[in-house]
Order: structure tokens, then sequence, then C-alpha cells
């Protein structure tokens, strides 16, 4: 799944128990690798820097500057929405952290790649046994169409639950 869509399930979560603010941000981590179990679309990373099972060196380069912009750009939008759809005056600063907590297992994966101990070793192994085999970047309007329908209806769902 998109950044985007880990930071909105992360945060509907957490927007459903806002008076158990440590559980919410604990259950928008675990979110993630739900979520990451439905088949999805992933964008392209493109530099070997980057991509986990790789983790070659740091090179600054066009394919580095195109994921930072992409990824920047994913994260940042899925935190906006986050608060814009889940927060208020008094859990806007809850539903960022728990947004920013359904995006941080992927993160982690990042950090792996340049530091393979525990307990990093562990969490990506069951990052990587809980996602998806099946992938839909063969089919990118499917799978952006149905990651679009999946964070409006997450919003839906949420928005009814805690009306």
């Amino acid at each position: 799944m998109t950044l985007t869509a880990h930071a909105i399930v992360g945060a509907g979560v957490a927007a459903l128990i806002p008076a158990h603010p440590v559980l919410g941000v604990c259950a928008a981590f675990a979110s993630h690798f739900l979520v990451d179990a439905i088949p999805h679309y992933d964008y392209q990373i493109r530099s070997e820097s980057v991509r986990p099972q790789i983790g070659a060196p740091m090179k600054f380069d066009r394919a580095l500057l195109h994921d930072f912009l992409a990824i920047g750009s994913d994260c940042l939008l899925g935190l906006m929405l986050a608060v814009f759809f889940f927060g208020t005056a008094a859990t806007w600063l809850l539903i960022l952290i728990a947004a920013f907590a359904g995006q941080f297992p992927d993160a982690l994966q990042f950090a792996y790649s340049r530091w393979k101990h525990q307990p990093l070793v562990s969490l990506q192994k069951f990052h990587h046994s809980v996602h998806t085999k099946r992938r839909l970047r063969e089919h990118p309007m499917l799978g952006i169409t149905s990651q679009i329908f999946f964070i409006a209806a997450v919003v839906v769902a949420v928005q009814a639950l805690i009306a």
C-alpha cells in the first residue's frame, strides 16, 4: 500500500479510541501489517540505495531524488489527509502520531537495509511474511483506483463510527 493509505488507516484506528492514545498508536503501527496483506499497488522504487532488499550504498543521483520526492510526497499527503479527516482540536496530535505510526514499518525496512540487527531482522522477516505476494504493479490504474476506494471506505467507516 502507499504511505497515504497506511496513514489513513493508522489514524482511523486511533480516532476510534482517542481515550486510549498509547493503544491507538500501537494499533496504528500494527494496522500496517494487516493492510499490507491486501493485494495492492506499490510505486516503483528506482534507487538501489532505497530498496530494502538491496540496500546499496547511498548514491545521490536522479533515481534517489525521484524516490525522495515520491516517498516524501506520499508520506506528507497521508499525514495531512489523516489530520484533515480525523483530527479535531483535541486529537490532532494523536491523529498525526498515529498516521506516522501506520507508515513507520516501511521506514524500518530502510533502516533494516542499513543495519541488519535485532529487532529489525525479526520485524523485516515478519513484514515480508505477511505482505501480499499478489501485486498490482502491472495494473497501475486498477491498483491506484482500488487504493483510492479503500481510503474512501476507511474514511467513511471511521467517520460513521465516531459520529
